[in-house]
């Protein structure tokens, strides 16, 4: 793959963040029984900046959890035969929440199609909405996402990597592009 630019530096997606978390408040008008859920991987450290910044503005403790949609995918079978599982841990009760899932890239649709799937499983909450960092269109399923930090019309040969400090050491987002074989 090759580089192509630097969608957002840790700044903007510092002020993103910031902007999101107070739109959420907004929304659900004050935090009264909402909840964030990240998706692995990114959108846990995502999720937890966002209880971060709403702490500091509304003086309240917002709960994150983390969500696994691995078993949850609807390509499950072209993952491989051993697909990596990983943790959901959701330490609150989803009933009568506004739970808000968080999450990188919103792309075809299909990872936040999953996460509503897992969701449902784990119990039923008054309302979901979906917070993403970056949405780079291309959907595949009628799927859209209430609070985007970014929307940035890409192609389908470019790629969008998010990296969070928590997982990749520093906070930034780029483009790149598949190079054709």
């Amino acid at each position: 793959m090759r580089f192509k630019a630097e969608l957002m530096s840790g700044e903007e997606m510092r002020r993103a963040l910031y902007r999101i978390a107070h739109e959420i408040v907004e929304a659900n008008k004050g935090v009264e029984g909402l909840v964030l859920v990240g998706i692995h991987t990114r959108g846990i450290p995502l999720a937890k900046r966002i209880a971060d910044f709403i702490r500091s503005f509304e003086g309240m403790e917002v709960p994150v959890g983390m969500l696994d949609i691995t078993l949850y995918r609807d390509d499950l079978t072209e993952i491989g035969l051993k697909p990596q599982v990983r943790e959901t841990r959701i330490p609150f009760d989803l009933q009568g929440k506004a739970v808000v899932l968080v999450d990188d890239v919103l792309y075809t649709g299909r990872t936040a199609r999953a996460a509503l799937d897992a969701l449902m499983d784990l119990g039923r909450p008054r309302r979901i909405y979906l917070a993403v960092l970056v949405d780079r269109g291309h959907r595949e399923l009628p799927i859209r996402a209430d609070f985007v930090g970014k929307n940035v019309p890409t192609s389908r040969a470019e790629v969008v990597k998010v990296k969070v400090a928590e997982v990749d050491g520093e906070d930034r987002v780029e483009l790149w592009e598949r190079e054709e074989a």
